[in-house]
């Protein structure tokens, strides 16, 4: 009985160091295993975020309006071409009225908008100012996308058509290149027009005199402005009284000769009235 039990502890031993044995090996694979995986982890991590990847670059449009006043609004106006000048700009276009306005819209590199309006705001007294930007980055990235694409299909049709071995291939292949080749150069045409949108910022400079005709500040300047609007009226209307009196005596001509016409027919139609009154005196003197 002893021996039996002595037999039986001996054997629990035993199960007890494996057990414990083969519960240890894995655990201790285990630990560097995951210490191991865990940097790989980490590295997909970081190569996978986003904040790593470059952005692309934002494409804004950029217009600006600027209101200011001038002793000389011609003169401040020549001035404002030449401040666009020396910053590589453009003058699309001016609108001059002496000694009264002028009106310019100019093209400035974008990056050099903010030193043309300072400069352009020393010329006179600003009165408005405004400038807004557009992000067209979307619709930049999908002209070039489409560009790209359309590109490439071509180079294809024209690889095609040098190794078409028949003319209906060819003749297909080159209707399909016409009608690529014309949408590639629609959108290169849409993608430079708007790339020169976003290189070249739009600005329009409007300048006038000190005070403007509709700008009335008192009651007096109110009673010169009707005096002199009233002064207007009269001499538009003694012009157009001299534009209208050759027509008006054009006009009394026509009725004289018109009321001559009418008499001379009147006229003309009394003696075939007096017929019936001498047939009258004929037969009075026969019945006598």
């Amino acid at each position: 009985m002893v021996a039996l039990l002595a037999l039986v502890a001996f054997l629990a031993a035993a199960c007890g160091e494996g057990g414990g044995g083969s519960g240890s090996g894995p655990t201790t694979d285990s630990g560097p295993a995951l210490s191991e995986s865990t940097p790989a982890l980490t590295d997909g991590a970081r190569s996978s975020s986003p904040a790593g990847e470059a952005e692309p670059d934002r494409k804004e449009v950029v217009t600006g309006r600027i209101m200011l006043t001038a002793d000389d609004p011609v003169a401040t106006g020549r001035d404002v071409v030449t401040i666009v000048e020396d910053a590589d700009g453009r003058v699309d276009s001016i609108t001059e009225r002496p000694e009264s306005s002028s009106v310019l819209t100019v093209r400035v590199p974008a990056d050099g908008l903010d030193a043309v309006i300072d400069d352009v705001r020393q010329l006179g007294r600003v009165t408005s100012l405004t400038t807004s930007r557009d992000d067209v980055t979307l619709q930049y990235t999908d002209l070039e996308a489409r560009v790209g694409a359309l590109r490439a299909s071509v180079d294809r049709l024209r690889t095609l058509i040098e190794t078409a071995d028949n003319t209906a291939d060819v003749i297909e292949a080159e209707n399909a290149l016409a009608e690529r080749q014309a949408d590639l150069d629609s959108l290169e045409a849409q993608r430079r027009q708007l790339a020169d949108m976003v290189d070249l910022s739009t600005l329009t400079v409007d300048i006038s005199t000190q005070q403007r005709p509709s700008d009335s500040d008192s009651f007096w300047d109110g009673v010169v402005e009707g005096w002199n609007s009233l002064w207007t009226t009269l001499g538009a209307a003694v012009v157009a009284a001299g534009v209208a009196l050759p027509w008006l005596a054009f006009l009394i001509v026509c009725a004289g000769i018109l009321y001559l016409v009418i008499r001379l027919i009147a006229r003309s139609g009394r003696p075939s009235a007096g017929n019936p009154g001498e047939a009258t005196d004929e037969r009075t003197d026969n019945d006598a």
